[in-house]
């Protein structure tokens, strides 16, 4: 029944048995004996030998084009020992090696002695004795006696160093190289366990004692495995073979013991070996699926564990080949690998987490990206960063979550009907970048995982150190967010803001700017359109026309009236006229009109906000007679300084950000709100005393003070005078404390300023891309005062340069000025004293000379960052009129 393919296949099937196509009968039969297969003679069929067959014929065509035989005398073009032969990665080798088998042109060598024949023995480790007996009947025909006992015990060594490796045999093989110098057992048993990735995820199992009855489930399990073995289908699923746990500990120890081998003796076969494992770990997820996912995620944890990960030859060739392996696992798969990695290999994440910083650092500093060929489209950068992903939330779940934290109620904006703007949006769009009023779609790793970076109190690694500064300056962010707004469903390119930890703030920042801009672009096409047909007066800008003695009130009540009428105006770019002033505000009337609501506002006479001695913030005055519709306007004027790209002089402690991402305040929270009253409750939860009552005489009525000084009192249980605090309920009233505090008490101020910061936020991807500490650095700006980044940044016009004679006077007595001075040279200078998201080396700067020696003073374009130097005859003369100049400076003079 057999045709003249099948036939050929056999053929063929014979020659892959064989070492060369000139091959003796003996040679043949000890070929034949090696255990390849564990196949029941009876029950082999035709069609299975033929797949068998064709399957090793390949895979030592393929091993033979990747490493070749051994031999330096080799002349097979085919072979890579050959000087012939090219150098091929493992994708090219696998296509040559299939072509070669279709073929049958190329020849087989003789393998060499140091060359160890790659079979896949370890398909039947549950019953490899009864093949090995088996194999060895057939040497007994051999004419040479003493030929095959040496050929037994060579195989029986080789079968004992091929299987899984476990702590003990790594400890042995460790030791036994450092003892006799000799590499030779400890490079097979590595290769042979990487290469395959079967066999490598049957390694550290578990240790199962013998002595104790196994359950009847397990004993079933166990002739499940060996009828497997025997079955007459040798491609049959090998995850039905189930074993121990994998012991991550153990995997951990082993490689302990590994690292005491100087990796000279090992680096290049675990190199190769790691290239195959990847390989064929990738085939499998995209095309055979034939390991189970629990096996392919412990084969990762175990390649990642190896101790060098992070050199030279790994870097190059292993992890890049790892990292696109890992791009194929399921969700669900790279889910279990973060768990795994977050609950038994704490220890291993920063090695793993420098390695993929290192790869990237190493790519991007070593390529030359332009508009044609970007960072986006380095598939080494981009497969990295997505197994960075999943580190990344190994590291959450392994640091300190919340658990069941509270969430804020949401907002709700009613939606404004707007028939001309949506009819501009769906006639002219703006291009095929999807609108800001879809939602942004939520990351389907975290949603399987469960876990938010809000409710992360304390990450294993800080999350700082996710942050790749070379790949963050070598971004083209106005190409990210382009690829980044695309729709997901036609996405053809990589964009690094779906991977924000990666980025540093000042790079997403960034990407937030062009967010805002098209979004005030849309507005204002809208604005025209309205004009055009005649439905409303030409109204592109949001302006605000603001008397200095009156600030508040006017910006109040005119945001208020904005905010009744047309909720969306408060999108457009904010353009800010101080009554009897000329200019036109390009960003520096702006700064100073942000600069002086927010002096007036917090305020600690204004009464909306109180201060907090401990911690030098602000907080909201629980007490305070201002309206909710006011508290909703300064969370406008918040949205607003994010939105226009402004820095404020605010101090909110972080339970603020917390709380506008959705989540309530807790007890932790109090550690940055009031430091002191933490500490002591922090004393009371780790008092293990019996006698707590006696100690701390504390009921669960508690005191505090309103804006006046005065004590208020409040229950925080029914008769909470009469209930003393003690053991059994001490975490009760801690948490009970801080809910009063952080949310309650002030819950009616905190919605209203919610509700305003939402009104302009609510389309942002504020909270898809920044973490609560780093929405604080886009409020507040950086903390770091760097004057010498700022004199590397700092253009030069008119005639002066770095070199000149009065700029380095300059720069002398900027740098010895105190940082009181220092804030209001800035504020002179650039409308603002608070250093950029990022530091001063993003403060672009520029001084230009303002005519020759005089006594003018200095005067500065605020809008531009521009000062304007007269060139004085002396550094004194300098030093007089630019102290002046910041000191008297305020409320005129800045344009």
């Amino acid at each position: 029944m057999n045709s003249k393919s099948e036939t050929d296949e056999a053929s063929r099937g014979r020659e892959a048995s064989s070492s060369n196509n000139n091959s003796t009968p003996n040679n043949i039969a000890e070929e034949q004996s090696q255990p390849v297969l564990c196949l029941n003679p009876v029950s082999g069929s035709t069609q299975d030998i033929m797949k068998r067959a064709a399957k090793e014929l390949i895979e030592r065509y393929f091993y033979q084009l990747l490493e070749g035989c051994g031999n330096p005398n080799c002349d097979n073009e085919y072979c890579a020992s050959s000087q012939k032969a090219k150098k091929l990665t493992a994708n090219e080798a696998a296509a040559v090696a299939i072509k070669l088998a279709e073929k049958k042109e190329a020849l087989l060598c003789d393998r060499h002695p140091n060359k160890v024949p790659r079979t896949d023995t370890n398909n039947c480790d549950s019953n490899s004795s009864t093949c090995e007996t088996s194999n060895k009947k057939v040497k007994k025909t051999s004419s040479n006696q003493k030929t095959d006992t040496l050929s037994e015990n060579k195989e029986q060594e080789d079968s004992q160093d091929s299987g899984p490796l476990t702590e003990e045999r790594m400890r042995e093989l460790c030791d036994e190289c450092l003892q006799s110098q000799s590499a030779q057992k400890l490079l097979w048993a590595l290769g042979s366990a990487f290469r395959q990735p079967h066999v490598l995820a049957q390694s550290f199992r578990r240790q199962i004692n013998e002595n104790e009855p196994k359950p009847e489930s397990d004993v079933k399990k166990d002739k499940e495995s060996k009828a497997m073995c025997s079955s007459s289908d040798p491609d049959k699923d090998i995850d039905s073979v189930t074993g121990p746990e994998f012991d991550a500990a153990s995997c951990h120890r082993a490689f302990l013991y590994l690292a005491k081998v100087p990796s000279k003796h090992y680096n290049s076969v675990l190199v190769s070996a790691l290239e195959t494992l990847a390989l064929h770990l990738k085939i499998d997820l995209e095309i055979s699926k034939k390991i189970s996912m629990e096996d392919v995620v412990n084969c990762f944890v175990i390649a990642f564990e190896i101790p060098d990960i992070g050199c030279s030859d790994y870097l190059e060739v292993a992890l890049p080949t790892l990292c696109h392996a890992v791009e194929y696992l399921p969700i669900k798969a790279q889910a279990r690998l973060a768990r795994l990695w977050s609950e038994y290999c704490k220890e291993s994440l920063r090695h793993i987490l420098e390695a993929l910083q290192q790869l990237i650092t190493l790519r991007v500093v070593s390529t030359n990206y332009s508009r044609i060929y970007q960072v986006q489209d380095d598939e080494c950068v981009t497969k990295a960063t997505k197994l960075m992903k999943i580190v990344y939330y190994a590291n959450m779940l392994a640091g300190e979550v919340e658990q069941n934290p509270q969430q804020e109620e949401a907002v709700v904006i009613t939606n404004q009907l707007d028939p001309l703007g949506d009819a501009l949006h769906d006639l002219l769009p703006l291009s095929s970048m999807k609108t800001s009023k879809q939602s942004l779609p939520e990351d389907p790793l975290a949603v399987e995982l469960k876990i938010n970076s809000l409710d992360v109190r304390k990450p294993y690694l800080p999350f700082e150190e996710f942050y790749n500064e070379p790949l963050s300056d070598s971004i083209e962010m106005d190409i990210d967010f382009a690829s980044y707004k695309t729709d997901v469903n036609s996405a053809t390119k990589f964009a690094f803001l779906n991977y924000p930890f990666i980025l540093t703030a000042a790079t997403k920042s960034l990407g937030l700017y062009y967010e805002n801009r098209i979004r005030m672009y849309s507005e204002r096409r809208v604005s025209l359109l309205h004009a055009v047909v005649g439905a409303a007066p030409p109204m592109p800008f949001l302006r605000l026309r603001v008397r200095r003695s009156h600030i508040i009130a006017d910006a109040l009540v005119e945001l208020e009236m904005i905010a009744m009428e047309r909720a969306l105006d408060l999108k457009k770019q904010l353009m800010v006229e101080f009554e009897g002033e000329q200019g036109v505000d390009e960003g520096g009337v702006s700064k100073e009109f942000f600069q002086l609501i927010v002096e007036e506002i917090f305020n600690p006479d204004y009464g909306m906000f109180t201060q907090q001695p401990d911690s030098h913030t602000v907080w909201f005055n629980p007490t305070s007679f201002e309206t909710e519709a006011q508290f909703t306007l300064i969370g406008i004027v918040l949205g607003l300084a994010i939105y226009n790209n402004i820095i404020l002089a605010v101090n909110f402690p972080m339970v603020v950000y917390r709380k506008l991402m959705g989540r309530k305040g807790s007890f932790e929270d109090l550690a940055d709100w009031n430091p002191s009253l933490y500490n002591g409750l922090k004393d009371m939860l780790d008092y293990c005393g019996d006698d707590l009552e006696e100690v701390y005489y504390q009921t669960f009525r508690i005191c505090y003070k309103d804006v006046f000084g005065n004590n208020l009192f409040h229950d925080l249980k029914d008769e909470g005078d009469s209930l003393f605090v003690t053991q059994a309920n001490k975490r009760e009233f801690v948490d009970l404390y801080a809910d009063f505090l952080l949310n309650k008490s002030v819950e009616t101020q905190f919605r209203a300023f919610r509700r305003g910061f939402v009104m302009v936020t609510d389309e942002s991807p504020l909270s898809a891309l920044f973490r609560p500490e780093e929405i604080e650095t886009l409020v507040c700006g950086s903390k770091n005062f760097d004057f010498n980044e700022l004199e590397k940044s700092t253009e030069y016009d008119g005639g002066y340069t770095a070199e000149s004679r009065i700029i380095k006077d300059f720069w002398c007595i900027v740098h010895n000025l105190c940082i009181v001075e220092k804030r209001k040279l800035l504020q002179f200078t650039t409308g603002s004293d608070r250093v950029p998201v990022g530091g001063l080396s993003y403060l672009k700067l520029v001084i230009a000379r303002n005519g020759p020696d005089s006594d003018r003073l200095p005067t500065a374009h605020t809008c531009f960052n521009v000062l304007l130097l007269p060139e004085y005859e002396s550094r004194d003369k300098l030093r007089d009129r630019l102290m002046k100049a910041i000191s008297y400076s305020k409320g005129f003079g800045m344009l």
